[in-house]
C-alpha cells in the first residue's frame, strides 16, 4: 500500500473511532426526537439506505452478543484437581503405585494387595472428577439458556419499504424499527413515535421493575437513571401493549443488556474461592508441611541401616551404601505419610455437596460449582428482587385444545418447544395438510395472536415442514392468513380487560372480531415459564 493508501486508512480509522466516541457520548433521551434523527442523518418515513448500513455496520458490528467459548472439558476435568489436599492424595498414590510395581521387580512378591491402597485414592479421586464435572456441565448448559433473551427478528424500515422479519443481528445504530405488542425488542432505541395511544414495556429480566413501564416521546434529564429514561427501550425487552416507532441507538454489546453480560463475564473470570475451599487449602498446605517433616525425620532416623563407614584417623572413610535397604526405609516412610492423609475426606465432603446441590435442584436453584453450596451455609443476609423469579420473557403455547367431530367432544393436541423458533419442536399426531374447518378457524385467530403455534400447525393442503421454510420467511403461513383475513383494526390487549382482538376483513369482504381471552391458571414458576390458558373466540359481523 502506498503512502496515500495509508493516509486514507488512517483517516477512515480515526473517523470510525470518532463517530464511536460520538455515539457513545451522545444523550438520546436527553433530545428531542428532531435532533436524534438529525443526528443518525435519517427519515423515520424511509429509514436508512443500504449503503449507509453497510458503512455502519462496518463500524458498529452486528447486533448481537459476543459468544465466549465454554469451558473444554478437559479444562473442567483438570479444574477438579485443582485442590491442595487432591494433590497430595494424587501424589501418594502415584509414590505408592510405583514402589509396588518396583518391590516386585526386584523379586518381592507382586501380589493385589500391594496395588489395593493407591487403587482406592485412584478411584476415590476419579469419582470426586466426575461428579464435579458432571455437575458444572450441567449448570453451564442451564445458565448458556437463560443468556437467549436476545431478539431473532424485527421489522425495520429501510429505503422506505417495511421489511416485516429482518435478522435483528443486522440492525445498526440508525435504523427505523416499528414494535407491536408482544415483540422482544432487539436494541436499545429512542421512541420516535406512539402510534397507538399508549406504550408499555415490560423490561423487568433488565432493571428488576415487577409491573411494565409506561413509555412516551419526550426527553427526560440527561442524568436520568435507566428506570427514569420514559423514552428509551432496552434490548431484551417486551412490549405488553402499543405501538410505536424507534430510532436505533446502541447495538450488540454496546446496549445496557451488552454490558450486563460483559460484567457477568468478567465476574465469571475473577471467582473467589469459598470459605470451605480456602479451609481444606489451608488444612493441605499444613498437612503436607507436618507430613513431610515426619517423613524426612523418620528416613533420617534409619540412615545408619542402609548407610555406613569407618572412621580412620578421626575422619569418616569407607562408606557402605544398600540401595535395597535405602528403598525399604523410603517405603516405610511413604506409607506412614499415605496413612498420615486423609484420603476419605475429599470423597465425604464431594457426597454431601453433591447431597446439597440435589435438595436445591428440586427447589429449581441452579449451582454451577459443588463448592458454592457451602456458602449458602456461610450467608447471614440474602437480598432477592421484587419478582423472585429469573425467567426468559417468552411464553409458549403447550397444549392446544380444540372441539371434536362429534357433538360435545372434544381433542387435545400436545405442542412442543418454549422458544419462539417454528421449528422448536412439533404438533404431536397432528393432521398435516388434513386440517378441518374447526382447526382452521384456530389457524386464522391464531395467525393475529399465536405465530409460532400457527407456523407449526401449517397451512391447509401443504406439507409445512423446515426444509419448504428453508427458502422462504419463516412466517409463510402467517402471512397467508393475513392476506387472506386483511386486519382493519386492533384493541391491545388490557391488563383489566385481559384480552386482545382484531378486526378483519376477509376476501368475500366479510368482517370479523378475533379475540385472545387470557385467564391465568397457575402462577410463575420458578424453572418454567408462566403457565397460560389461551381461549380463542370470534364474533363474527
Amino acid at each position: 500500500m502506498g503512502k496515500g493508501g495509508e493516509d486514507r486508512g488512517k483517516k477512515e480509522k480515526n473517523s470510525i473511532e470518532s463517530r464511536n466516541k460520538d455515539n457513545d457520548t451522545f444523550p438520546a433521551w436527553a433530545k428531542d426526537v428532531k435532533e436524534c434523527e438529525e443526528k443518525y442523518e435519517v427519515n423515520r418515513e424511509v429509514g436508512l439506505s443500504e449503503e449507509d448500513v453497510e458503512k455502519r455496520r462496518k463500524i458498529y458490528g452486528y447486533n448481537e452478543l459476543e459468544k465466549h467459548e465454554g469451558v473444554s472439558i478437559f479444562k473442567l476435568i483438570l479444574d477438579q484437581f485443582n485442590d491442595t489436599l487432591v494433590r497430595i492424595l494424587l501424589a501418594a498414590a502415584v509414590i505408592s503405585f510405583v514402589l509396588a510395581w518396583y518391590d516386585g521387580d526386584e523379586g518381592g512378591e507382586m501380589e493385589i494387595t500391594a496395588f489395593v491402597e493407591p487403587l482406592v485414592i485412584f478411584l476415590i479421586l476419579i469419582v470426586n472428577a466426575i461428579v464435579g464435572v458432571w455437575q458444572e456441565s450441567n449448570a453451564e448448559k442451564a445458565l448458556e439458556a437463560l443468556k437467549e433473551i436476545q431478539s431473532e427478528h424485527a421489522t425495520v424500515i429501510r429505503n422506505g419499504k417495511k421489511f416485516a422479519s429482518l435478522p435483528a443481528k443486522e440492525l445498526v445504530p440508525g435504523d427505523i424499527v416499528e414494535l407491536r405488542v408482544g415483540d422482544k425488542v432487539p436494541a436499545d432505541m429512542r421512541v420516535l413515535h406512539l402510534i397507538s395511544s399508549t406504550l408499555r414495556v415490560e423490561q423487568g429480566s433488565l432493571t428488576g421493575e415487577s409491573e411494565a413501564v409506561s413509555k412516551t416521546v419526550k426527553a427526560v434529564a440527561e442524568d436520568t437513571d435507566i428506570q427514569g429514561k420514559k423514552c428509551m427501550v432496552f434490548a431484551g425487552t417486551t412490549v405488553v401493549n402499543g405501538n410505536c416507532i424507534c430510532l436505533v441507538m446502541e447495538t450488540g454489546m454496546n446496549t445496557e443488556i451488552g454490558k450486563v453480560h460483559s460484567q457477568i463475564h468478567e465476574a465469571a473470570q475473577n471467582e473467589e474461592d469459598t470459605p470451605l475451599k480456602k479451609k481444606l487449602n489451608e488444612f493441605g498446605e499444613v498437612l503436607t508441611m507436618l507430613i513431610g517433616i515426619i517423613c524426612a525425620v523418620v528416613w533420617l532416623i534409619n540412615v545408619k541401616y542402609f548407610l555406613t563407614w569407618e572412621y580412620v584417623d578421626g575422619w569418616p572413610r569407607n562408606f557402605k551404601f544398600s540401595f535395597e535397604k535405602c528403598t525399604y526405609y523410603f517405603e516405610i516412610a511413604v506409607a506412614l505419610a499415605v496413612a498420615a492423609i486423609p484420603e476419605g475426606l475429599p470423597a465425604v465432603i464431594t457426597t454431601c455437596l453433591a447431597l446439597g446441590t440435589r435438595k436445591m435442584a428440586q427447589k429449581n436453584a441452579l449451582v454451577r460449582k459443588l463448592p458454592s453450596v457451602e456458602t449458602l451455609g456461610c450467608t447471614t443476609v440474602i437480598c432477592s428482587d421484587k419478582t423472585g423469579t429469573l425467567t426468559t420473557n417468552q411464553m409458549a403455547v403447550s397444549k392446544l385444545v380444540a372441539m371434536g367431530s362429534r357433538a360435545g367432544t372434544l381433542r387435545a393436541f400436545n405442542v412442543e418447544g418454549t422458544t419462539y423458533s417454528p421449528f422448536d419442536g412439533e404438533i404431536k399426531d397432528w393432521p398435516v395438510g388434513r386440517m378441518d374447518s374447526n382447526l382452521q378457524m384456530i389457524a386464522k385467530i391464531a395467525a393475529a395472536a399465536l405465530k409460532v403455534m400457527v407456523e407449526k400447525m401449517g397451512f391447509p393442503g401443504e406439507h409445512h415442514d423446515e426444509s419448504s421454510l428453508g427458502c422462504g420467511d419463516v412466517l409463510a403461513c402467517c402471512q397467508k392468513w393475513n392476506k387472506m383475513e386483511q386486519r382493519i383494526a386492533t384493541l391491545e390487549f388490557d391488563r383489566d380487560r385481559k384480552s386482545m382482538g382484531v378486526i378483519v376483513n376477509s376476501i368475500s369482504n366479510k368482517k370479523s372480531l378475533l379475540v385472545k381471552l387470557i385467564s391465568t391458571i397457575a402462577g410463575d414458576v420458578d424453572h418454567e415459564l408462566g403457565k397460560k390458558d389461551m381461549i380463542l373466540d370470534m364474533i363474527s359481523t
